[in-house]
């Protein structure tokens, strides 16, 4: 079971961060309404009436989204610590939903509302940590900035102007990514710690023909080609690949499951050229993601009428592509898997690509002390992640980020964009004790 916080997180402080997260989740920060810089100005009334200076927070607009930094100032001249989490949420339709997702409500031990786990739980989290710091007199010997972004769900432009600002931390600590997993029989089974991501790319398939009318067909047509292209893709596997983030999490992900595909795990971390082990891990979906770049179609169109040949078929493929590996590359081999120049490939939009960061002792000592004091001897997993997270931005400008989520909850209870998404109550406590413990450990 998981243990009771540490006595360092008052019941006070508890309370307030149930405050902080609940009127988080009313202000929608959906994309398009312009809700973003009025929870940035939230946030900082809170950290202002903690004794934050005025000069100590910035709110940046940027449209019709913000970004926000607000900074606990270190005693020395090291290099900062970053904290990171993004204040705006995916959509949300109230017809869907069994309550208003706007409308916080605290019910059966839940607190329900759009962004409640995706990524206003931490946010609120952070805030409040940072607040009872600032009125504690804590002294860091690291300056502590928190970076908010404001369109992670979207574009993550604001990302990128938070990233080019403060490209000269010593690392950043993400709140949106890692997580402590539960068991339905309520004990504590690992902590995920995401130091990599994979780089989401889309690809845009297309062939096109004159047409013509469907009784006179011809030995070309698009939609035909443009469909043997996508078997050839669909059948295609990526050389499997590790780094060490993947090794070092792959070994421990090994003795948790165990049977077949646990030795299957442990063989390919210690032999990624295990030929067997690595056909065994890409027939589970649920590691698959973990040995390589993976590709598949997602959407397709093609045609304009019933009774006429089609002048065009187009296709999205989308890859999630293994640190280290370029855009370029991915596109290339897609390439010569397709083997038709009738099939041009284009990428979609500007993907960023970002390698792993590295397993540093002091991260991951702060973050095992952190997770031990509330479920001891917990398996902390090194996790590559296959979504993408602010974190991006950051290693791409040469900030080691870490996902340290201080969210621990059960499977079951996981609805992070999808309906009725919640958190439990009793998450707070500790997920404060989670917090405190970092940036007091990694701020000395």
């Amino acid at each position: 079971m998981l243990a009771a916080a540490p006595a360092f997180a008052r019941p006070a402080d508890s309370a307030t961060a149930k405050r902080i997260l609940i009127d988080s989740i009313a202000i929608p920060t959906v994309a398009g309404r312009g809700k973003v810089p009025a929870l940035a100005a939230y946030y900082a009334g809170v950290l202002k009436a903690a004794g934050f200076a005025e000069g100590d927070i910035v709110i940046t607009p940027m449209g019709e989204t913000a970004t926000f930094a607000a900074t606990l100032s270190g005693t020395g001249k090291a290099k900062p610590i970053l904290l990171l989490g993004h204040m705006d949420v995916v959509a949300a339709d109230p017809k869907d939903w069994v309550r208003d997702p706007f409308v916080p409500v605290e019910e059966n031990g839940y607190i329900f509302g759009r962004g409640a786990e995706d990524n206003k739980f931490d946010v609120a989290m952070m805030i409040a940590t940072l607040a009872q710091l600032k009125q504690d007199g804590f002294k860091p010997r690291r300056s502590i900035i928190l970076l908010l972004s404001g369109d992670e769900e979207t574009s993550m432009a604001t990302t990128r102007a938070l990233a080019a600002r403060y490209g000269d931390a010593e690392f950043a600590l993400n709140g949106d990514d890692g997580v402590g997993l539960i068991g339905e029989d309520g004990k504590a089974q690992y902590y995920n710690l995401q130091a990599g991501e994979k780089t989401y790319a889309d690809y845009r398939l297309e062939v096109t023909n004159a047409g013509g009318h469907s009784s006179r067909p011809g030995p070309l047509n698009a939609i035909a080609q443009l469909s043997a292209a996508l078997a050839r893709v669909g059948a295609y596997r990526f050389a499997p690949q590790q780094n060490a983030l993947t090794r070092a999490g792959m070994s421990i992900v090994a003795d948790q499951v165990g049977g077949e595909i646990g030795a299957a795990l442990r063989a390919f971390a210690a032999n990624p050229a295990d030929k067997d082990a690595a056909a065994k891990i890409a027939a589970d979906p649920e590691y698959v993601g973990q040995i390589g770049t993976t590709c598949v179609p997602t959407m397709v169109a093609g045609g304009h009428a019933e009774n006429a040949l089609p002048q065009r078929a187009t296709a999205n493929v989308n890859c999630r592509i293994f640190p280290g590996v370029s855009v370029a590359a991915v596109k290339a081999e897609l390439e010569n898997v397709v083997a038709d120049p009738a099939v041009s490939i284009t990428v979609v939009g500007d993907p960023t690509a970002s390698d792993a960061s590295p397993l540093r002792p002091d991260v991951m000592a702060a973050v095992t002390r952190a997770v031990h004091a509330r479920a001891p001897n917990l398996p902390i997993i090194p996790l590559m992640s296959a979504a993408a997270t602010d974190s991006v931005h950051f290693r791409v400008a040469g900030v080691p980020s870490y996902g340290v989520s201080s969210l621990f909850i059960k499977a079951s209870d996981s609805y992070a964009h999808g309906l009725d998404e919640r958190v439990p109550v009793d998450a707070i406590p500790p997920a404060l004790a989670h917090w405190d413990g970092l940036l007091r450990d990694l701020s000395k």
